[in-house]
């Protein structure tokens, strides 16, 4: 029986995915197989030596240490798209939000509760205090081309609106999820410059933290709006702050409030909703759910942060699986071990992703623990286990 620890309340629907014949899960077990995560900070954890997974139900992982995972072979999974469509629709209701606005006139009008001025002729004179302009055949710039950025692109489309879009890394997958109708930036600076409005999309690591910042930001197009709801790093608070006081920017709206930017007239701070929904959670634990059952029972990796997509049909024979550093001869030396105790590969699969790679290995026989010391004693390897039939 494998054992799951769950760091937060997770959606029902997910956690129903866990049989109880195969699975224990609560939030207070010892010696976990895997666990469960959403918000909870585990840089200040302990996470115990029989832990082989960690799924994260939601995109951003930044709450797990995954450097340290990578080090000790713990894969860890997060669910890209799961909440796509709960971002899509916040995103655009900013859109409309930054042009119309709509929040600054709701709240002008509470203010005038309990006014014995007629209401109307008060409405009538100061209504001009919140127009703005309309959507409809502006440009919007997406920068980050993935489930979340595809999607607003489409819909923007649908909506009137002209669109332009940025990512040198577009996988196949997204391209063939977006319109034909969307153009391609060649550069960054060429979707600033075009744009009326912007929204942001990409994942926020080392290499994208600041990814707008003090070099690109005077890029803009005057006047333009920009939307961010991908992460709160990915760009620079004090070269924002810059644009909207000259006016170079006029709106900003993040879904990542910051105490430099709170209280700005022209920044509306939406408190970390964009993924804030009952049916973008449930999706959520039901793919970190899936993921972690197809690891535990098949060895099989998808959506995983630091360890490659590996997958290997069939699981009647004995399984190996080995994580290891991303270096040379490491396949070589794994298979020599294994043939150095007659023992037979049928199937084999090796990936990498940046500094690790992943094998699947079928073999006839079964895997001694002589065989897995030796494994385990190979350097680079850094995690070992076995699957038996």
């Amino acid at each position: 029986m494998f054992k799951i620890l769950t760091l937060n309340k997770i959606s029902a629907e997910g956690m129903a995915l866990f049989d109880s014949e195969n699975y224990e899960a609560k939030n207070n077990i010892e010696n976990p197989d895997a666990v469960l995560v959403r918000s909870t900070d585990m840089y200040g954890m302990e996470i115990p030596s029989s832990v082989l997974a960690i799924a994260r139900a939601g995109a951003g992982y930044n709450n797990i240490p995954v450097e340290k995972c990578s080090e000790r072979g713990i894969v860890v999974f997060n669910t890209p798209g799961a909440n796509a469509n709960a971002v899509k629709e916040l995103v655009l209701a900013v859109l409309f939000l930054s042009s119309r606005k709509i929040f600054e006139g709701v709240e002008w009008m509470k203010s005038l509760s309990g006014s014995k001025q007629e209401l109307a002729d008060i409405v009538e004179a100061n209504k001009y205090l919140f127009s703005g302009p309309e959507i409809h055949g502006k440009t919007l710039g997406v920068a980050g081309l993935g489930a979340i950025g595809a999607a607003v692109a489409n819909d923007a489309l649908a909506l009137g609106m002209e669109v332009i879009g940025y990512d040198p890394y577009i996988s196949i997958d997204a391209a063939w999820k977006l319109s034909r109708s969307v153009c391609r930036a060649d550069s960054l600076e060429q979707l600033l410059a075009k744009s009326d409005y912007i929204t942001i999309h990409i994942p926020f690591s080392g290499d994208t933290k600041g990814f707008l910042n003090v070099n690109n930001i005077p890029f803009i197009k005057k006047g333009a709006r920009l939307i961010n709801m991908a992460r709160g790093g990915l760009i620079d608070d004090c070269a924002i702050m810059t644009a909207l006081d000259s006016g170079a920017l006029s709106y900003y709206a993040t879904d990542f409030p910051s105490s430099n930017l709170i209280a700005h007239k022209n920044v509306l701070c939406i408190p970390h909703l964009g993924a804030s929904t009952p049916e973008a959670e449930i999706n959520c634990a039901k793919m970190a759910v899936t993921q972690l059952k197809n690891f535990l029972e098949t060895g099989a990796i998808k959506n995983s942060v630091n360890f490659p997509d590996c997958h290997l049909i069939g699981n009647e024979c004995n399984r190996l699986l080995v994580a290891n550093r991303n270096i040379p001869n490491m396949v070589g030396q794994i298979t020599s071990t294994l043939a150095g105790e007659n023992i037979n590969i049928t199937d084999l699969i090796n990936h990498h992703k940046g500094n690790y790679a992943y094998n699947i290995i079928d073999t006839e026989q079964p895997i001694s623990n002589n065989v897995l010391e030796r494994l385990k004693k190979i350097e680079g390897v850094v995690r070992v286990r076995t699957m038996q039939k």
